[in-house]
């Protein structure tokens, strides 16, 4: 297998389980179990794309639920408020969006 293939099925656990990042994009592999779910969050500079690898929950984008299952996409648009709730058997998701840049800025 090259450094461009991650074989992400067999990754279990709770929180971070793969991550990555190349010159322009970050993906983390992130699981969660039945019932727990991530604080409510924004990404003030990027739309986030996240993919339903396995399970089901409950992704809320500002104020709206939606309800999620294995290979379901959602864009959560830059700003918008979100949180997941994982279902009765977890969820395990991706999260990809554009790489933060570190720039330095001089008054």
């Amino acid at each position: 297998m090259s450094d461009l293939v991650a074989r992400l099925g067999g990754l279990e656990g709770r929180g971070p389980l793969w991550g990555t990042a190349s010159e322009d994009l970050n993906a983390t592999l992130l699981g969660w179990p039945p019932g727990e779910t991530t604080p409510e969050h924004v990404n003030a500079e990027r739309d986030v794309l996240l993919v339903v690898m396995t399970g089901s929950g409950i992704i809320t984008v500002d104020g709206v639920a939606h309800e999620v299952v294995a290979e379901d996409a959602v864009v959560v648009p830059t700003g918008a408020a979100r949180s997941i709730a994982a279902g009765p058997e977890g969820i395990r998701y991706l999260s990809v969006h554009l790489r933060r840049t570190l720039g330095i800025t001089r008054p």
